[in-house]
């Protein structure tokens, strides 16, 4: 008779599972942190920044992904006109250094994509690597007539469309057309009694 050996099974923190939903207001600080740490704090000087200041990402498109109760990556998604034609452009995609190769960026894309398809949205736009984007089903095919607000290196300029050709003829510049973000008061020094 044979015993039966148990295989050994080591769980480590890198097996546990995370979590995608909705991006929550309590978010917003660790996003922010999140994106200086994987994109340095001059982030907000890079030209697909110009598409998203001081506008709001399209509604049931902002992500986040969760993992023992930390935000870990995140995801958004920004309505745009693509040379006249209706889009949204996705970025930026970002995940925990300490949790890459876990799958994370991949499921944040698949269900942001999935969404903005569910939503009705014809078409999304970003500004990554070809090779890493192209497994979504992004090329630079439809792109080519199109340009930013800045610079920007052409090769990485891609498009997805989820309705058949709703980029044909794209030319020209990608401008933001999201809702707006109320301004911010400036805080009023408090007047004190004499």
């Amino acid at each position: 008779m044979t015993a039966l050996r148990k295989p050994q099974v080591a769980l480590t923190s890198k097996a546990a599972p995370f979590a995608i939903r909705a991006e929550r207001a309590a978010d917003v600080a660790t996003r922010e942190a999140l994106l200086d740490a994987c994109f340095g704090e001059n982030r907000h000087g890079r030209t697909c920044q110009r598409l998203r200041d001081g506008r709001a990402p399209a509604a049931g498109l902002a992500l986040a992904a969760v993992r023992e109760g930390h935000l870990v990556g995140t995801v958004r998604l920004w309505h745009v006109s693509a040379g006249g034609r209706p889009a949204l452009v996705l970025g930026p995609l970002a995940v925990d250094p300490a949790c890459r190769e876990l799958g994370i960026g991949a499921a944040l894309m698949l269900q942001a994509l999935a969404a903005a398809r569910a939503r009705g949205h014809a078409a999304v736009i970003l500004l990554g690597d070809a090779p890493y984007y192209a497994r979504f089903g992004f090329s630079a095919e439809k792109t080519g007539a199109l340009s930013l607000p800045g610079p920007f290196e052409r090769e990485r300029l891609l498009g997805l469309e989820f309705e058949a050709g709703a980029l044909d003829g794209a030319s020209g510049l990608i401008v933001a057309t999201g809702a707006t973000l109320p301004k911010r008061r400036a805080a009023r020094p408090h007047a004190h009694a004499a």
